[in-house]
């Protein structure tokens, strides 16, 4: 066992906030670490300390020399309109065929492996920075919240990937099946503190669970024994038989120690808004028809929901989830068929966008009366808001300092302040800590109105949802079985295709013998025609990206005919040269 970085009476604050306070931390090259803390506890912070991009305000950090530390940073790295494999070769210095090997475990294969980085979801793109990394033979890997905007599917490829992979990883997530399932130690921040649990987060919540629960019990055995003795001393002291009793009693209770128990940190405690249960369908839906322009991202969506369902809608990204929420809210016009709300509906809804669009001239407090009911009183509103974690001068703070998972508990809280029987919320657990998202499990699960809502965290989802409708394939339908048979499914499906892939790789040996081929005239031939398709590929890609921002702008019904005509001659095109390169790549 390799001791790969040591941290020794760390300390680390920002402004009155102290982050480390004498901190000490072992990380070896055995083990895979999930880093768990509140939000703004310092887990980034301390990312960056190991990065070297942060100084230590005192202490010692040493690292060993063979560390190769591997980071998935947050922002992009990429170039504009780069391709994957383009990004691959430049960020690694490895030839073609290596990083189309390594991408390949991530199923970046084919157009994806071509086509500009830019035009993939939030997912694919970290799975090119996963697969970047890995080129770098990193020995240790710094995962931060990697599983931020990853559909399941992809979780549970990244899941297969990380219990293989032969490194040491510290990963820093609010996920608590992802950790549970990639990671067999605990590591958590708290006021300054670095605790290292042998197990992983499951059996480390539980643990300090009972550690606490033990605690308590012991002092008060200890308040108890030590009246008792103080009783017995009171009555004895002055005896001349029994004042030598009491002086020993007297040695005992001075013995009898209390142990120190931390005071346990504000959590959430979320009300969820106070409605009548009713019965009957909810929502119906008959031969809906959903997408943008002439774009039909799903058809002859014919749903019936009942009063009290918690429903998920599941499914890839790029399925069309958030699309048919916005169709069934009303923010998307429906491109045809019904959609049919229940009488007297009224509708809270949380998109993914909402907290980086509220009023940033705004503070807390004058956010959450506007969002309150007239005849709410200020009272129950600071109940509600102190609920939330905000307290006392939070209240004062303007918008525009929070934090994003701040934003994300303000928004909620000014959903809780309303009588709505109906909430559609979309990722509602994305920037909230363990704690929040357990709280808001809670919370939802008590509510009497229907909920229709969409999350990539399992834990969650599986908490929460009674009802699962599924995205996949152009249509939106009830599916069949419970959020943990989907899920079982789902890990079928994702574990055969892996198998798949491992069966059909080839040896080592046959691509060492592929790449020893001697290249002649025609292969040169072969080469520059390969170059000039690239080239007609790319500007092609420039040219789809273009339509597609001047589409999501353009209001006028003709110009916005025209532009899809011009991306259907685009695509077409494209996906002529995009055949004809990979029919070259196989030559």
């Amino acid at each position: 066992m390799t001791t790969l970085i040591e941290l020794r009476d760390a300390v680390k604050s920002y402004g009155p906030q102290m982050l480390l306070d004498g901190a000490n931390l072992t990380l070896t090259d055995e083990y895979k670490v999930g880093f768990i803390g509140r939000n703004g506890a310092g887990k980034s912070t301390l990312c960056k300390v190991f990065l070297g991009e942060e100084p230590l305000d005192s202490g010692e950090i040493s690292f060993h020399p063979t560390l190769r530390l591997g980071y998935l940073h947050q922002h992009d790295p990429f170039e504009p309109d780069e391709t994957v494999i383009a990004f691959l070769m430049r960020d690694s210095g490895q030839p073609d065929w290596k990083c189309g090997e390594v991408a390949g475990q991530f199923e970046l294969k084919n157009e994806k492996l071509i086509g500009p980085i830019r035009q993939l979801s939030g997912g694919w793109q970290t799975r090119v920075k996963l697969a970047a990394l890995l080129l770098h033979d990193p020995n240790l890997l710094v995962l931060d919240e990697p599983t931020n905007f990853l559909d399941l599917r992809t979780q549970i490829l990244l899941e297969h990937f990380l219990k293989d992979l032969p490194l040491a990883c510290l990963i820093v997530s609010h996920d608590r099946s992802f950790l549970k399932k990639t990671c067999d130690h605990t590591l958590e921040i708290s006021r300054g503190e670095l605790t290292m649990f042998a197990g992983d987060i499951e059996k480390f919540l539980i643990n300090k669970e009972e550690r606490r629960v033990h605690d308590e019990r012991y002092n008060a055995a200890v308040i108890a024994k030590r009246r008792q003795l103080q009783t017995f001393i009171d009555k004895n002291r002055a005896g001349a038989n029994t004042a030598s009793q009491a002086r020993n009693k007297a040695k005992q209770l001075a013995r009898l120690q209390t142990v120190e128990i931390e005071a346990a940190e504000a959590t959430v405690a979320i009300r969820p808004p106070v409605v009548e249960p009713r019965k009957g369908s909810v929502l119906r839906t008959s031969d809906l028809k959903i997408g943008y322009g002439k774009n039909v991202v799903a058809e002859q969506i014919n749903l019936d929901l009942e009063y009290g369902e918690r429903i998920a809608v599941v499914g890839d990204n790029g399925q069309g989830k958030t699309t048919f929420l916005r169709t069934i809210v009303n923010s998307l016009p429906a491109l045809g068929g019904h959609v049919k709300w229940g009488y007297g509906v009224k509708m809270g809804t949380y998109a993914q966008h909402v907290y980086t669009s509220l009023p940033k001239d705004q503070k807390v407090l004058e956010y959450l009366q506007g969002c309150a009911l007239p005849e709410t009183t200020n009272q129950s509103i600071l109940e509600a808001a102190g609920s939330f974690l905000f307290r006392n001068d939070h209240l004062k703070k303007p918008i525009s300092v929070l934090s994003g998972g701040e934003r994300a508990r303000l928004c909620l809280c000014g959903l809780m302040l309303g009588d709505y029987t109906v909430l559609v919320l979309d990722e509602p657990g994305n920037h909230l800590d363990v704690e929040t998202v357990e709280a808001l499990a809670e919370a939802l699960r008590s509510y009497q109105g229907t909920i229709v809502f969409t999350s990539h965290d399992r834990h969650f989802m599986e908490r929460v949802a009674t009802t699962v409708v599924e995205v996949r394939d152009s249509r939106v339908v009830n599916y069949s079985g419970s959020y943990e048979h989907y899920l079982y499914r789902v890990t079928r499906e994702v574990e055969d295709g892996l198998r798949e892939t491992a069966a059909a790789s080839p040896r080592k040996e046959e691509r060492v013998e592929a790449a020893a081929k001697p290249a002649g005239k025609e292969r040169k031939d072969r080469r520059k025609e390969l170059k000039s398709i690239e080239r007609r590929i790319q500007k092609l890609d420039d040219r789809k990206r273009e339509i597609n921002e001047l589409f999501v702008t353009t209001t006028n019904t003709r110009e916005a005919q025209k532009l899809h005509e011009e991306l259907s001659t685009v695509t077409a095109e494209l996906n002529e040269l995009e055949s004809q390169w990979l029919e070259m790549q196989d030559e």
